[in-house]
């Protein structure tokens, strides 16, 4: 950081600015963001091996599995508009206490009775429990913060929130290669139980009823107002296109991987560089585009996404036969790193400006309506993502389990460098080609809404 050349006063004389640049936040917002850490690195622990489990350890289809962890995952985006009213009646603490309980219990028990009748259950109490974090925390952090100081205190979140991210995918895969991939759940349900404890033992906010001040008939209410702007929902729909594609690094990719590298790869480390890629570059980007038209840089994302997906798609051109690498690496590996690197330096153009932008779509006086049910477009996306994704992995990467022996043996046999890929994955690319296809409809979508921007009046509140 630079400093100027003349010594600082002791003392700012703007108190505004000086209280916006402290780092001086009640010792409960330090231990919200700290355990907020925790249930991020469950959740994306078991996240990113979610389907593979299904299919792998319970034994659903991947059609079967598809259904299920979509409905799972877009659960997490849909209930908080309930559980975050809930959490306001019972307390922060209280709620956060059943919340973290919750998560331990439903994934510890997901590893201990992986059967096709009791998963579904207790994948739906993760649900539930996961959907009163969110809300708790971010209200924990706006209530230790002021207008000075929020930008700050939502950094810190969104900094912890990345590094329990990238730190439950990466020793995910030690757990799954070392230890099995059926005991993730139990892995994820640990460090949930650490969660449990800490909130147990240190979180007591200053949380006073009502600090959501929304009921669920209020949030239900605004749903529905919401739902009545076309040009808002269109936006949702819109942007769904773009995390379709970028879900897939948790619905599509690691199946694909290991069908198509073999059991040794790593997705989770592969996962891992989309949040490394937005940590390096999101802060420039930010700079450069900050006085772009906020519609302007999201097509900058939207045009970026699907090439994400084409590049994903073309390993087999670079395969120059069984054993081939590139950089070292198979060329399915090399080209996943390299789609998965594209999705997160387009991100950067995207989410910073989307919440600008689907703010000025909202009546005067209902930005913050609005801006709450903003999330939308990740159900939407997560939804409709997970369950395309059981589709087209069976038909175009199958499970080897499905095949007659003579395949499964050539496959082992491929996987090992020792021959070709059998024929039920000659088109496995096809998966990555469906998806960039989305990815063009949405940014022509972006397009026509972009040039009717100026001819549709935003309607008054």
């Amino acid at each position: 950081m630079a400093t100027d050349a003349a010594p600082a006063p002791a003392v700012p004389s703007d108190p505004a600015r000086a209280e916006a640049l402290t780092w001086k936040f009640p010792h409960w917002f330090w231990w919200a963001n700290f355990i907020e850490l925790f249930e991020r690195a469950a959740f994306y622990g078991l996240f990113i091996a979610i389907a593979l489990f299904l299919t792998d350890v319970v034994g659903f289809t991947d059609i079967q599995a598809g259904y299920i962890s979509a409905i799972f995952s877009a659960g997490i985006y849909l209930l908080p508009f309930i559980s975050g009213a809930l959490a306001d009646r019972f307390g922060f603490r209280a709620a956060l206490i059943f919340a973290f309980a919750a998560l331990c219990v439903g994934y510890t028990l997901v590893g201990l009775f992986p059967n096709k009748v009791f998963v579904p259950f207790a994948l739906a109490l993760v649900c539930i429990g996961g959907s009163f974090v969110k809300p708790i925390i971010t209200g924990t952090v706006s209530l230790a913060s002021n207008a000075t100081t929020r930008a700050r205190a939502f950094s810190i979140f969104y900094m912890l929130v990345n590094i329990g991210s990238f730190s439950g995918k990466t020793f995910a895969k030690p757990v799954r290669i070392d230890v099995g991939l059926g005991f993730i759940p139990i892995y994820a349900g640990v460090i949930a139980g650490i969660g449990l404890c800490l909130v147990i033992l240190f979180y007591r906010p200053e949380a006073p009823p009502g600090a959501m001040s929304k009921s669920i008939k209020e949030n239900i209410d605004g749903l529905k107002t919401v739902l009545q702007n076309r040009r808002f929902v269109a936006l949702i729909l819109i942007t769904a296109g773009f995390w379709i594609i970028q879900g897939q690094m948790y619905a599509s990719m690691p199946k694909y991987v290991l069908r198509t590298v073999g059991e040794g790869s790593s997705p989770e480390w592969y996962a891992n560089v989309n949040p490394a890629v937005v940590v390096l570059c999101v802060v420039t980007i930010t700079q450069i585009v900050k006085k772009w038209r906020p519609v302007n840089s999201i097509v900058v994302a939207m045009a970026l996404i699907p090439f994400s997906a084409v590049i994903m798609a073309v390993s087999n051109v670079f395969a120059g036969g069984a054993g081939s690498t590139i950089l070292g690496l198979h060329p399915v590996a090399f080209t996943m790193i390299i789609g998965i690197a594209l999705q997160g330096f387009s991100e950067c153009f995207l989410s910073p400006r989307y919440l600008e932008y689907a703010s000025k779509q909202a009546p005067v006086g209902q930005e913050g309506l609005y801006m709450g049910f903003s999330n939308l477009n990740t159900f939407v996306a997560w939804l409709t993502g997970f369950i395309a994704s059981g589709y087209l992995l069976d038909a175009f990467c199958p499970d080897p389990k499905k095949l007659s022996v003579e395949v499964q043996t050539a496959h082992a046999l491929a996987l090992k460098g020792q021959g070709p890929m059998p024929e039920a994955y000659a088109n496995a690319n096809y998966l990555w080609l469906t998806f960039a296809a989305v990815g063009f409809v949405a940014f022509l979508a972006l397009l026509m809404f972009r040039a009717t921007e100026k001819k549709e009046a935003v309607p008054a509140a």
